[in-house]
């Protein structure tokens, strides 16, 4: 049984309930400080931490603000608050889990409710969750115990499609930011083993950065059928990148797609992001982009960096 309930501002870190507000204010406003120094931005009342206002960690700014140094914050403002929620759940690998497993599954099996939860699918075997960092992010954790990209389980035959699960609930994201969003502006992403602090695989949804889904198009032509490397870096980091074809993920499962190219003793250095395209003629379809960790470049191969968590798309 599928059920939906109001989106609770709940995540990584909502195992332990001892999140410590106060210092992630503090080091939210250094980091603003240090992203304001690093734009160039004069670094008044009303550009420090108002990103992070957004995301529920610190009070809402009222001051008015200046746009161009919004636009120029947003980017590092969102790897900050990354980096906090990060901080904020690491010490407990399992908090994910325990969330669904303890607390949302029971909820929805005895009172019919999926609180803390957004939703349950029982039937689909997911849940989704509404991520303590952003206005808008939620994510998709299986309700089995999957490790990650790598775990053999969910290329077993007849494992669930979780991304066609997470592609379906991008609508809690446009619910989030007051009004639909066009499918290229959402963005779903798997991190590598090296770029996860949680031993329960979850698929991350939210927007896409406005500089990646700028570079997607302006590069579509160079997006093919099969993996190719994409012409230029994405966040800093080289892409593959792969053109599907299809209105939805009923048929398709990315995981899949990416599994059939790379050794499986290889998945857990991959990371997997997905995002809706319109091709030429109108043709609706998605871009898979797949990057590989290399640590000794400083590449984990973390593909949420390809997401916004402020949703600058949104405005």
């Amino acid at each position: 049984m599928r059920r939906w309930r109001k989106p609770v501002l709940i995540g990584h870190a909502s195992a332990a309930q001892s999140i410590p507000w106060r210092r992630e204010r503090s080091r939210d406003r250094n980091g603003a400080r240090t992203a304001v120094r690093q734009t160039g931005c004069r670094a008044d009342p009303s550009d420090r931490g108002q990103e992070a206002a957004r995301s529920g960690l610190i009070p809402r700014q009222r001051q008015r603000h200046s746009s161009r140094c919004t636009r120029a914050l947003a980017g590092g403002i969102t790897a900050i608050l990354a980096t906090i929620g990060l901080a904020a759940h690491a010490a407990d690998p399992s908090a994910l889990w325990h969330i669904v497993h303890d607390r949302c599954v029971p909820d929805e099996q005895e009172r019919n409710d999926p609180a803390p939860c957004t939703e349950i699918s029982t039937a689909q075997g997911y849940a989704v969750l509404k991520d303590i960092v952003g206005e808008t992010q939620f994510l998709l954790i299986p309700t089995e115990r999957l490790t990650g990209i790598a775990d053999p389980a969910i290329l077993a035959p007849g494992a669930p499609n979780y991304w066609d699960a997470a592609w379906q609930a991008r609508r809690y994201v446009s619910e989030r930011a007051g009004h639909d969003l066009p499918r290229d502006a959402i963005a779903l992403a798997i991190n590598s083993e090296h770029a996860i602090s949680q031993n329960q695989l979850h698929i991350h949804i939210d927007c896409i950065r406005p500089d990646v889904r700028d570079a997607l198009q302006r590069n579509q032509s160079a997006i093919q059928t099969k993996w190719t490397d994409f012409p230029v870096p994405l966040a800093g980091h080289r892409f593959r990148a792969l053109r599907v074809d299809q209105a939805d993920l009923s048929n398709i499962d990315p995981v899949r797609l990416l599994a059939e190219d790379v050794p499986s003793q290889e998945m857990g250095e991959h990371t997997l992001v997905l995002t809706g395209a319109t091709f030429p003629g109108g043709q609706l379809g998605f871009v898979l982009l797949d990057d590989r960790a290399d640590l000794a470049a400083g590449d984990r191969a973390s593909g949420e960096l390809l997401q916004d968590h402020a949703c600058m798309l949104a405005r």
